[in-house]
């Protein structure tokens, strides 16, 4: 018994050792189970208009912080009690958000603000408000992407620069509560989870992670360096000896009657394409006077449908075999060719070497975004000095909730099609976002992100689509393989511009793309023309 007495102490013991262990590796959190006022300061600048709301999570006995209106500007700021430093040991930020009614155009992500002696107030917090670092999900248009941004000091110019994780892993797309952590540990490495999975590992320090690397360039081009005047970056003219043959008609046309064509057979000349509907009837409410003289709307002429064609008959065009355009003179090699121009390269004053980055201490945690989506809940926001304190939280706070709407998801999936399709491409869907990380397609993210959007919205052409990236995967093997310069052909929408405040989720840009697509839904198909 005694011995057994013993064992329960130990393991007491070792519990309250792991709860102090938690509480002084834990910087901050909220669970959001109380409400949030007191404790979090909505802006007052006037552009902040949404409204945030203390909400539980659908489903769930938990509460968050919910973005509860569409197409607004949301502001809203916790101060710590102590600043946070970045420099010593490692740094976990990670919190909860959740799409509960998707995610076409909008941003969840989290501003780790400086002290206020770098000159921003609480109430009046905005996206100029001076943040050390910006992590979070963010959807719109062509964009999407899981924001890592570094905002760091230049040591010799004083300049602050925003430097941006390159290739960051894409956004969950669904409607489930997902869990974002990075962890920055002293080595200089940083590592970004999704749901505790790794999904992008990089150093501060190199050039091949962030963009523009925090290290600037030794050298840079001198701005005062001018092209010379008779500088030639012209690899190829026209060859000043040649001339014109005599036989080269430049006003022959591209296209002639096919004189050796013949009106086919039962055509019938006097029918017109389109007649009056003979159904049609005058409209009782019609005047005259006010709505002009009634004329019946047209329709296919029937005795056409049978017929070769109607109407006058013209004989077919056909490809000219004199035509040959306007003639110009072959290219040759330039002898006086100097290549492309570039300025010399001088040192560059704003050039430092680091050890390490000079991070800034996180005083406050803030939410700034515009959103043109409603129901974005945020919660769990933690900052902690142990990876194993956010795993804990994940393990205790994310994944039961997780594990419930993963289920719900899977049964709503079934009941919405016998068969199962819904629920199949949603896999398909996930599989081509993974596919999109993929390091060696990082040039095509963003064709291969606009791809997959498409196919969601319209699931008939998701074969297509899969067919598509196939495309562009074995292109990019070959262009590996074999060299090249050649690209796939993709279609794609103009990527949406990131401004200097970070303001990527543009909601005039996604109000543009909804007067298109309307404007591409109304229009009339034009009529389809017979061939002659």
């Amino acid at each position: 018994m005694g011995r057994f007495a013993l064992l329960l102490l130990l393991a007491f013991a070792s519990f309250q050792a792991l709860c102090f262990a938690a509480d002084d590796d834990t910087a901050f959190y909220d669970s959001f189970d109380e409400p949030f006022d007191g404790r979090w300061i909505v802006s007052d600048k006037v552009d902040y208009k949404g409204v945030w709301k203390h909400s539980k999570s659908e489903g769930h006995d938990d509460y968050g912080l919910l973005v509860s209106e569409k197409a607004r500007k949301y502001a809203i700021v916790n101060e710590l009690n102590e600043p946070v430093s970045l420099k010593d040991g490692s740094t976990v930020l990670q919190f909860e958000t959740r799409f509960q009614n998707g995610l076409e155009c909008g941003g969840a992500y989290l501003k780790y603000l400086r002290p206020q002696e770098a000159g921003w107030k609480a109430k009046l917090f905005d996206n100029e408000s001076p943040y050390s670092i910006m992590f979070g999900p963010d959807k719109c248009g062509a964009t999407n992407k899981v924001h890592f941004i570094l905002k760091h000091k230049n040591p010799k110019s004083g300049e602050y620069v925003e430097h941006h994780l390159k290739y960051p892993p894409s956004v969950p797309s669904d409607k489930l509560t997902h869990v974002y952590t990075a962890i920055l540990k002293p080595d200089n490495e940083v590592r970004i989870l999704i749901d505790g999975e790794e999904k992008k590992k990089a150093n501060f320090l190199s050039a091949d992670d962030f963009e523009p690397p925090l290290i600037p360039a030794k050298t840079i081009p001198d701005p005062d360096d001018k092209k010379p005047e008779d500088w030639d970056e012209r690899a190829k003219i026209p060859d000043p000896n040649a001339v014109k043959p005599d036989d080269w008609d430049e006003d022959a046309p591209m296209e002639i009657e096919d004189e050796e064509a013949v009106k086919p057979e039962g055509w019938l000349d006097d029918e017109p394409e389109e007649i009056d509907d003979p159904e049609a009837t005058k409209p009782e409410d019609w005047d005259d006077e006010e709505d002009g003289e009634w004329e019946a709307p047209k329709i296919d002429n029937p005795k056409c449908e049978t017929a070769p064609g109607c109407g006058e008959w013209k004989r077919p065009m056909k490809m000219n075999p004199a035509y040959k355009g306007k003639w110009s003179a072959p290219l040759i090699d330039n002898p006086n060719y100097k290549g492309i121009w570039k300025p010399q390269e001088i040192p560059n004053p704003d050039y430092v070497e680091l050890d390490k980055p000079d991070f800034e201490p996180i005083a406050a945690v803030g939410i700034e975004i515009w959103t043109m989506q409603d129901g974005i809940l945020f919660d769990n926001i933690l900052i902690a000095k142990n990876d194993k304190v956010a795993e804990s939280y994940r393990e205790t706070t994310w994944k039961p909730k997780f594990e419930v709407e993963k289920e719900k998801q899977k049964a709503e999936d079934e009941s919405t099609d016998s068969d199962g399709l819904s629920g199949v491409q949603k896999k398909v869907f996930d599989v081509l976002y993974k596919v999109a990380d993929i390091p060696f397609l990082s040039e095509y993210k963003l064709q291969i992100l606009d791809l997959i959007e498409k196919a969601e919205k319209q699931p008939n052409i998701t074969i297509g689509v899969i067919v598509s990236i196939l495309v562009i995967i074995l292109t990019v093997l070959f262009r590996l393989l074999f060299g090249g310069k050649k690209q796939p052909k993709v279609e794609k929408n103009p990527e949406v511009a990131e401004t200097s405040n970070n303001q990527s989720t543009s909601g005039e840009k996604a109000e543009e793309e909804e007067e298109e697509e309307e404007k591409e839904g109304t229009a009339a198909a034009p009529r389809r023309r017979r061939d002659t």
